[in-house]
């Protein structure tokens, strides 16, 4: 007892000490910092926001240097392919999405245009961008083109970049408009690289008119909210909670859509439709690793996979064309008259 008393006088003045004396000071210190970095933290992640999903702060710049591909390389095969694009007559069409928006897009009419491909470009791109490569292979083989801008991109309206969760809406708006056009005998694929690629692959889990006979996905991702965390994690070395989590809190307010609201791996357990999956295995900006889970849970049967060895983010065509377009040609051979 005498040992326990002793004990109780040395406590008790430091008791009284913490009700009024500095160590009240330390708690209230400690209670701003934490402030601080509460707010530091809803700053930076407001700042990731504008940057990655409002229009006019996403750039293109930013984008090219994230992905890391080396464009310069193909810079006259590009010049060349361009020349002859630009040269064909083409057409500037406008559509309506279901909330509102005048989405814009490019018609390239070619032989008896019931063959069509539509083709949705890449995050921060535009619709005559992405496909300047590609259009000779589909030029060659008789297919029409459309190309459109995706929201709050090119030409189109919007304020916020759909992630391929609010552009499936607006590429089955396009599949309607192109039917109209072409007639209900039309035979359409849907080709989409990167944020496009998503696009194909989420669309798939949407009711598809029959007209639509397959999907070409080229390095798309699994969802915003796994893309974004692989690149906090891998190129700016930041952890992804609480960054992700406002941003999807301010996104499902603003956009009307949380980052893994939709998710390309989900979506394709839904899928009817043929698909074939591209991706390069150097691709650092969508790990290649998302093609082979969104592969394994694609439900239509009918289902092909390309990885180009060494390639880099929506590099596959470039680096071999001549595997690209055998793996185009065994997918369309077989689904398209």
């Amino acid at each position: 007892r005498k040992d326990a008393n002793l004990i109780v006088k040395q406590v008790r003045p430091r008791v009284e000490k913490e009700q009024g004396g500095k160590p009240v000071h330390k708690w209230k210190k400690a209670g701003i910092l934490l402030s601080l970095l509460s707010v530091a933290e809803a700053g930076s992640s407001a700042y990731f926001y504008k940057r990655t999903m409002k229009r006019g702060m996403a750039s293109t710049e930013r984008t090219m240097k994230m992905a890391g591909t080396d464009w310069s390389q193909y810079e006259d095969l590009l010049k060349e392919r361009k020349e002859k694009f630009l040269a064909r007559p083409r057409e500037d069409v406008s559509i309506r999405s279901r909330d509102g928006l005048r989405l814009r897009g490019t018609y390239i009419p070619n032989g008896d245009e019931k063959k069509i491909v539509i083709c949705f470009h890449g995050y921060t791109s535009q619709g005559m961008s992405d496909y300047i490569g590609l259009s000779d292979y589909y030029l060659r083989h008789g297919f029409s083109m459309l190309l459109p801008d995706a929201r709050a991109h090119g030409r189109s309206e919007g304020t916020y970049i759909g992630f391929g969760c609010l552009d499936r809406y607006d590429a089955l708006c396009w599949i309607r408009w192109m039917i109209h056009k072409a007639g209900d005998d039309a035979e359409i694929l849907l080709h989409g690289t990167s944020m496009g690629g998503a696009t194909v692959l989420m669309v798939t889990g949407l009711e598809l008119p029959a007209q639509v006979k397959g999907i070409i996905s080229d390095c798309g991702f699994t969802s915003a909210k796994e893309v974004f965390t692989h690149v906090l994690h891998s190129m700016y070395h930041l952890p992804a909670f609480p960054m992700i989590q406002i941003a999807s809190m301010v996104n499902r307010k603003k956009a009307g859509y949380g980052l893994d609201d939709c998710n390309s791996a989900r979506e394709v357990r839904k899928a009817t439709v043929p698909a074939l999956l591209i991706h390069g295995s150097g691709d650092t900006f969508v790990p290649c690793s998302m093609c082979d889970r969104i592969y394994e849970s694609y439900a239509c049967e009918n289902k092909k996979k390309l990885i180009v060895e060494g390639a880099a983010h929506a590099e596959s065509y470039y680096k071999d064309p001549a595997a690209y377009e055998a793996a185009l040609d065994a997918l369309i051979g077989g689904i398209i008259k």
